[in-house]
């Protein structure tokens, strides 16, 4: 079996497609060729199509959100534009 699993021919793909796809639902994509011509791509479904940027909750867990960020800097902001409320 290959290593690189950037290419796989079509017969490796019958043989080893269970794992193949598990591999491909994980984010390991591979390409199957026919007599070393590459033929199809195999991504998981949730792979962003290419120059599609996948940027929802890329931070997550990166930082927390205070308990008071609605109120946060309110007093300055009422000094700056007085009290609204």
């Amino acid at each position: 079996m290959k290593t690189d699993m950037s290419a796989v021919n079509i017969h490796e793909a019958k043989t080893h497609l269970s794992r193949l796809v598990e591999q491909a639902a994980k984010g390991e994509s591979f390409v199957i060729a026919k007599a070393g011509k590459p033929m199809v791509k195999v991504v998981a479904l949730d792979t962003p199509d290419t120059g599609q940027r996948r940027r929802l909750g890329f931070l997550v867990g990166q930082f927390q959100i205070p308990e008071d960020f609605d109120r946060m800097g309110q007093d300055e902001i009422a000094a700056l534009f007085g009290d609204a409320s």
